[in-house]
């Protein structure tokens, strides 16, 4: 037997090195063996298969992880953010700031300030048709989504990216509301999540009726106007309640872009916006398309009434809010105010500035210019503060003071006429000089003018001639000529002598206001433009009541002055301003180195009153009252005119009522004591011993004026005109002079009248 060992044969095995031995047989001699081990539960096909699986179960796992932990960080910003939410319980309470509406005297809508809300509507009071273009326009499946329409937002998305740029949004009604009355307006994502979460919270409160209710009431519509009640006023005045079709498509045309597509604003665009709005609801069904041309044929009807939010109605309205405080106090209430303009009167005045200011621009160096139209007892019905809004707000009307010129003249001759002057009464143009502390003042007559020597005051006026003005002041006395002009609402004025030359400043709508005091018979009048102011509830907080007749102005001061106002206008400076069929009175000025020029009239109607200039003060090229804003006027009353009856302004040559009141002790309204050696009889015969002068010139009998009478001569009197005639001559009725023991009388009282020398014929006092 050999000593080697013998192989062990496994079961099943054959002969070694046959076909069918076994591979990869393990042989274990001892523990340090390493070679292939038999075939287990973890070796083979099947391990790799789990292996991969653990693999790629592992992966998995640590998605659903990250997964978890990003929603958990989400809540935790969704729940951060609904902490930064606006208290959405106050849905009714949103503050806001306060809405003014101003309207004309017949309910129109005239601007908007601040931020306007109309009447709340329910839903059933919505015309259908305003819902209907809403929801074809804005939010075609307002009815099916729950506050997002994740379908909407993805058709958008598919359309804006083959369209190249951004066509359609994807914000429902419902988030429109969330941002509207809850959030900003700014472009973020805190700003979206934020919207989302409230479009939501909107869903679970309030159904689709109630949604539609709020944003129709709270969006806004351009024009200072949120809401569509406060937009159709606006745009229509009219309730929405009542609005057709074509006026349902410009509103809800109006939500996506109220400033681009606001008819005041371009009414072209506004109208091709309704016509795509109509083919929207074509579009959705809600409108058969054969309806769509008739209804845009329809434009003419229903196109919005032409206001403007700018341009020349904004001077008023800015004058109206500045006033509100004035009359009501400090008020959080949105309010409604109701004016006294006339809107026809008020776009006339617009149209005779421009086109008059327009023309002569340069020529004439002038670029501003406004006007002021009130009633005789100060109801303002027109106020332009200058040719463009857009341009400069500054209101030359109510807020610019400057130099009167000569029609500061009529505080002049009122204080001689109470002095006891007459139209009639002789009065010197000559050369004059007055000691102003250690200076001489020497004025002259316009642009150099030669002197007429004795005229009667109404010659003097229809001239407009300094030196005689200068001398009734100086009669008169100067503190009462400032006086005059305060008591008829031009306040501050210096008393100084210059003031008979208009030196002084003042506003054109104080200056206007001061001429109405002849056209309502001498009563006294504050010039207002509010009649009544209420709350949108209905709460009255104002009502105008018109002042109790308190004359400031004595009957026969009145009618002496229009007597020499019609004048003036009729044969003098101011005949460019008359118009046919009417009577009218009135008064140029022009100031220093024609800086300003003015005409100032009225009929028993209207008082008006135009300035022009320029801003900077530069000078103009020979504007005077006569040659700029006499044409002016007369082109605005022309209109202003129309229809209205011609009437006669009271006049008188002469009358006993109301002179020298001051010198007998009475007040500025009071007529002299009867048997006074002061009174002229009334008939005009001047007794012996009247301290009065008149001139015989036929005009000593009162005339009412029952038309404009045109002036003798065919070509237009200028701003100065040539000398008047002399004094009569000797073979006509002599004129009284003023007497020496009526002087002495009169510097008892007024010491101030020794400054000048007067040179009357027989008199000279120092």
């Amino acid at each position: 037997m050999s000593d080697k060992p013998k192989k062990p044969r496994t079961s099943g095995s054959k002969k070694s090195g046959s076909r069918n031995a076994p591979r990869n047989v393990s042989y274990r001699t001892n523990s340090a063996y390493n070679g292939p081990r038999r075939r287990g539960r973890s070796s083979g096909p099947r391990a790799g298969r789990i292996r991969r699986w653990m693999q790629a179960k592992g992966m998995w796992m640590k998605l659903l992880r990250i997964g978890f932990a990003c929603c958990i960080l989400f809540l935790l910003g969704m729940a951060y953010l609904a902490t930064q939410l606006p208290d959405i319980r106050a849905l009714d309470t949103i503050k806001k700031q306060q809405g003014i509406t101003i309207q004309s005297a017949d309910g129109h809508v005239i601007a908007n300030y601040g931020d306007v809300y109309g009447t709340y509507m329910p839903y059933d009071q919505i015309p259908k048709s305003l819902v209907l273009a809403v929801i074809a326009t804005e939010d075609r499946r307002f009815f099916e989504h729950h506050g997002i329409d994740f379908f909407g937002i993805a058709r958008a998305m598919v359309t804006n990216v083959a369209r190249g740029h951004m066509v359609q949004g994807g914000s429902t009604v419902t988030q429109q509301v969330a941002k509207n009355v809850f959030l900003t307006p700014e472009r973020t994502l805190k700003r979206k999540l934020q919207e989302a979460m409230l479009a939501f919270w909107l869903e679970s409160r309030f159904n689709k009726k109630e949604i539609m209710a709020i944003y129709l009431n709270r969006v806004y519509l351009g024009g200072g106007a949120f809401g569509v009640d406060a937009a159709s006023h606006r745009y229509f005045n009219k309730s929405a309640h009542d609005l057709n079709l074509y006026e349902s498509a410009l509103v809800a045309g109006l939500l996506k872009a109220p400033s681009r597509y606001s008819p005041a604003a371009n009414t072209e665009r506004s109208k091709q916006r309704v016509h795509q709005v109509l083919l929207n609801m074509v579009d959705a069904g809600y409108l058969r398309e054969k309806d769509v041309a008739p209804t845009m044929n329809n434009y003419a009807k229903s196109a919005p009434e032409h206001q403007t939010q700018g341009g020349d109605a904004r001077y008023f309205t800015d004058w109206i809010v500045d006033s509100i405080p004035d009359v009501v106090g400090d008020v959080d209430d949105d309010l409604i105010v109701t004016t006294t303009m006339d809107t026809k009167l008020q776009t006339a005045a617009q149209d005779a500035l421009q086109n008059n200011i327009t023309a002569v621009a340069q020529k004439k160096n002038v670029s501003q210019g406004a006007l002021v139209a009130m009633k005789p007892d100060g109801a303002v019905q027109a106020l332009v503060g200058g040719l463009n809004y857009a341009q400069s707000q500054y209101n030359r009307a109510a807020q610019a003071k400057r130099q009167p010129g000569s029609s500061f003249k009529l505080f002049v001759y009122l204080a001689a006429i109470e002095a006891g002057m007459t139209p009639q009464s002789i009065v010197e143009d000559a050369p004059i000089s007055i000691q102003v502390g250690n200076r001489i003042w020497s004025p002259e007559n316009f642009e150099n003018e030669g002197y007429a020597g004795m005229i009667t005051l109404t010659e003097a006026l229809r001239y407009s001639r300094n030196t005689p003005a200068v001398r009734l002041s100086q009669y008169a006395g100067v503190s009462r000529v400032a006086a005059m002009a305060d008591r008829l609402g031009v306040p501050g004025v210096q008393e100084v002598p210059s003031i008979a030359l208009g030196s002084v400043e003042a506003t054109l709508l104080e200056m206007t206001g001061a001429y109405a005091h002849l056209a309502n018979r001498g009563n006294k009048l504050v010039p207002y433009g509010i009649l009544r102011i209420h709350t949108r509830d209905g709460r009255e907080l104002y009502h105008h009541e018109d002042l109790a007749n308190e004359p400031v102005l004595a009957k026969g001061t009145v009618e002496m002055m229009n007597y020499m106002l019609v004048d003036v206008a009729t044969r003098g400076t101011g005949s460019k301003a008359s118009i046919a069929g009417h009577p009218s009175a009135g008064k140029t000025g022009t100031s220093q180195d024609y800086k300003d020029a003015w005409y100032i009239g009225f009929t028993p109607q209207l008082v008006t009153g135009v300035w022009v200039g320029n801003d900077d003060n530069k000078s103009m090229k020979h504007v005077q009252g006569a040659n700029l804003p006499a044409p002016i006027w007369h082109d605005f009353m022309t209109v202003a005119m129309q229809g209205e009856k011609s009437l006669g302004i009271p006049t008188s040559a002469g009358s006993s009522e109301g002179l020298l009141p001051w010198l007998f002790g009475g007040s500025s309204d009071t007529a002299p004591p009867p048997g006074a050696e002061t009174s002229v009889p009334a008939n005009n015969d001047a007794p012996t011993n009247s301290p009065f002068a008149h001139a015989n010139d036929g005009m000593d009998q009162p005339q009412p004026v029952n038309g404009a009478a045109p002036s003798p001569q065919n070509t237009p009197v200028p701003e100065q005109a040539a000398p008047a005639p002399a004094a009569p001559a000797s073979d006509e009725p002599k004129d009284e002079v003023l007497s020496p023991q009526f002087w002495n009388k009169l510097m008892q009282k007024n010491p101030e009248h020794g400054k000048v020398e007067y040179k009357y014929p027989g008199v000279s006092h120092h």
